[in-house]
């Protein structure tokens, strides 16, 4: 049954006619006054009384959420567009359970390169900062990362140790020895040419490969010219790496943007966004995401969300975005990455000609095979926990699957800043949110496990 404005208890009949028609950003919230959902609108009032329409109720979804709103709270903003950014934020900081977001509580990772050091490092981060680096990403896995890492130290030796770099130093580390770090330590490698060398590698993660080609080819003239063959054999030896690794990368377009190209693929209520990196023409990587609570949001509305979640976080944008159809807030999302990108052209297209509807059809049957693989897995992998959790209910003589276990340990720093944890696995499956802390307050001066873990147990009984 839907639930309309005139069932409402009588506060949140109030809050609802104190609604401004305002742009702003509205947040709905339980009875335990956990964020339950976050949204944005031009208008507040229309917006939020909206759900209580029955009208608005039809999918089960939506059903679900108005009939767990206890309290709402707003957020009076002064456009559309810092409504958009608002949200975004709000969205992170909360997870709120029935927005569409991307899986894993985790970040994802970048290759981070520490571009305002003399000499710049290169390692990786889940947390970009403005900080004068240079990111690149993001990577679904940090396996993947480390093995464009790999790939990228033979070609271009960065530096990976914390040493204050004066060029004096006695002797090198062993990478030194082993090709993988230019030395700059001991002197083997100037700033001036160090620097140029991270330079090249920046322009080789962002698909720029045939200017880096160019330059070293000079350099390895010019080395030759005046007798520095052994630099020339060095930047020889760059080239020859760089022609492999560009050789395996497939040409896609004759056109020269940098474009990504987005496809979804959804089946049985899960979602997967499938995003081809192009950069010159050339696809140089692909990454697949999740995404989690997509149940009955129409496709437009997930790809809106992806875009918003993905590229908040994203270090280097594209000049292109191809979609395989429009999305409602297309022209607000350009306006806030445009922002992003410092006034940068970004475009938000769906394509029109052959090639960019062929690509488009390609990542949308990399996204469908992705999803089919995963929903493989996560089948596999419910399987091994029905017969775990099985397992423990025959040993253990319990009635029924233990479908909720809690484990919990206590921990001190010699006797001092006890601390308690608990950790909660439903139908086998850790459930992070519902993790929790105890710092001990009935133990002080010795530690007592047997004692803290009776005041772990209170309180958590008093939850």
């Amino acid at each position: 049954m839907a639930r309309t404005k005139d069932s409402l208890p009588t506060h949140l009949q109030q809050l609802l006619n104190a609604l401004p028609e305002r742009p702003g950003c509205y947040l709905f919230k339980d009875e335990q006054g956990e964020v339950i959902y976050v949204g944005k609108a031009v208008n507040l009032r229309n917006r939020v009384r909206s759900y209580f329409h029955a009208s608005a109720q039809q999918h089960p979804k939506t059903r679900r959420l108005v009939q767990r709103i206890a309290d709402l709270e707003w957020i009076v903003v002064g456009s559309e567009l810092e409504a958009l950014i608002l949200e975004m934020q709000l969205i992170k900081r909360h997870r709120p359970r029935y927005n569409v977001r991307l899986k894993d509580d985790k970040r994802y990772p970048y290759i981070k390169v520490h571009w305002a050091d003399p000499f710049p490092k290169v390692s990786v981060t889940r947390q970009p900062v403005k900080d004068g680096s240079r990111y690149y990403g993001p990577y679904t896995s940090v396996w993947a990362v480390h093995q464009t890492l790999d790939v990228l130290r033979r070609i271009f030796p960065y530096l990976t140790c914390n040493r204050t770099i004066t060029g004096q130093d006695e002797r090198a580390c062993l990478y030194y020895d082993l090709g993988l770090c230019a030395a700059p330590c001991i002197g083997a490698i100037s700033q001036e040419d160090y620097r140029q060398m991270i330079e090249h590698l920046c322009q080789f993660l962002e698909g720029r490969t045939e200017p880096v080609i160019r330059r070293l080819e000079t350099e390895m003239r010019e080395a030759a010219a005046v007798l520095g063959f052994e630099r020339a054999a060095r930047l020889r030896d760059q080239i020859r790496a760089i022609r492999e690794v560009v050789q395996k990368q497939r040409v896609v377009s004759q056109k020269m943007l940098d474009s990504d190209v987005l496809a979804l693929a959804r089946d049985d209520g899960e979602a997967v966004v499938q995003v081809f990196f192009i950069r010159g023409g050339k696809l140089i990587g692909h990454e697949h995401f999740v995404l989690e609570n997509t149940e009955g949001v129409p496709d437009e509305e997930v790809l809106a969300d992806f875009l918003k979640q993905f590229y908040e976080s994203h270090a280097a944008l594209p000049r292109q975005v191809l979609l395989p159809h429009e999305v409602e807030e297309a022209r607000l999302i350009t306006q806030w990455l445009r922002q992003r990108g410092r006034g940068e052209r970004v475009e938000i297209v769906v394509p029109q000609d052959e090639e960019q509807q062929a690509l488009v059809a390609l990542a949308a049957q990399n996204a469908a095979e992705t999803l089919r693989v995963l929903r493989a897995r996560w089948e596999a992998e419910k399987h091994r926990q029905t017969e775990a959790l099985a397992a423990l209910q025959e040993a253990l003589d319990l009635e029924r699957p233990p479908n909720r276990i809690e484990g919990y340990d206590i921990s001190n720093l010699q006797g001092t800043a006890i601390v308690g944890s608990m950790v909660v696995f439903e139908q086998g499956v850790p459930n992070k949110r519902l993790y929790r802390r105890f710092n001990i307050r009935s133990v002080v001066g010795h530690p007592d496990d047997f004692a803290s873990m009776e005041e772990v147990l209170t309180r958590r009984a008093l939850v």
